[in-house]
This record gives C-alpha cells, structure tokens and sequence, in this order.
C-alpha cells in the first residue's frame, strides 16, 4: 500500500493558489521536453549535484537490467545547472507518471541567469527509494549504461543527449563527461 508524501503534500499547498509555477529539470527534462510549458529559462540551484545513481527499470532499462539515470545528491559546494519551466498545474499528471520510478517532488530555490530567485518544483530520487543504485566509478557506470535499454530507447542515449544538453548550456559537469568518456572508450573497444 502507497503512502502518502507529506512533502508533495506541503509542496502542493504552497502552489495550491498559483496558476502556473516553476519547474526546475536536471536530467532528460533539459533534452527531452514532452510536455508543455509557458517560458524556458536557464536555472541553476545550490546545495545539489548530479548524480547518475539512480536506477531505471522503466525508461531506460528493465527490471531485470535496469539501467542508470541523473538526480540529485545534496552537496552544500554543489551548484547543478538545468532549464527551468514555467508551467501550469495541469502538466503535473504527466510529469508525475514520467517521473515514477522513485522520484519525488520537492520545493526548491532557483537563480536564474539575470540573477533574479523564484522558488519552484523539482524532482529528486532519493537515496531510500527502491531503485537508488547509489555510487560508483565513472567506468562501473558507464559499463552499466553500456548494457541497458528500456521502453525509452538505449541508456546510453540518456547519458549523451545529456552530455550534449549541458554543453549547450556552457556546463562542465565533471561527473557526467566522465562517465561519457568511459563509455565512448568502452564503446571504441568494442569495435
């Protein structure tokens, strides 16, 4: 039997009387954006790092092979840059159903890029859920990523549509392009 999230519960009150707010992604919600939103802006908050070790068995992998997705591990040095969305309400079914797989919403101080602040929505798996993985040398990982594809398509494409999103966005995510080399030289073996 589910329990109910208090903090989706206190975040739902505070946005209870807005009619759109903001939504702060990180991970396939920069480079995959299957939902609408009203404006796009470039975002970043403090105190977190991404962190491919979260498991996925239900886009990028399988339950019996699952693969390894982004989220975030809070680190007070930590500055994680990603887009921002505004957005309605009414997209919050969708995002939760894509978001499933032991992700949760939390409440979350953005800057945006002209140094103007607003509080938003974001999605974090956390370290109690199921299919945390937790951590690993960028080669375990990128070995991982290397073995899994689920209903969205190989995990690999994850980790370099990622790669290629934060580029975009002038990112150097250390942890990232590291396990992007791992896995372009495994890949350049295999050949």
């Amino acid at each position: 039997m589910e329990t109910k999230n208090p903090d989706i519960d206190e975040l739902m009150r505070e946005f209870a009387d807005h009619d759109a707010f903001w939504l702060f992604g990180y991970g396939s919600l920069i480079f995959k954006v299957d939902f609408p939103y009203l404006e796009r802006r470039p975002a970043k908050i403090r105190g977190w790092a991404r962190r491919f070790w979260q498991g996925s068995h239900d886009h990028r992998g399988t339950p019996e092979r699952p693969g390894r997705v982004a989220t975030l591990i809070a680190d007070p040095d930590a500055v994680c840059e990603g887009i921002a969305y505004r957005i309605a309400p009414t997209t919050l079914p969708h995002l939760d159903f894509r978001e499933k797989n032991g992700y949760r919403r939390f409440a979350v101080e953005m800057t945006f890029q002209d140094g103007e602040h607003a509080k938003g929505l974001i999605y974090i798996a956390t370290p109690d859920n199921e299919a945390f993985l937790g951590s690993a040398s960028a080669e375990e990982i990128a070995r991982h990523i290397a073995g899994a594809t689920g209903p969205s398509g190989p995990n690999r494409d994850y980790l370099l549509h990622l790669a290629e999103a934060l580029r975009e966005l002038g990112e150097h995510d250390p942890h990232v392009f590291a396990i992007e080399r791992a896995l372009l030289a495994l890949e350049q073996e295999g050949e």
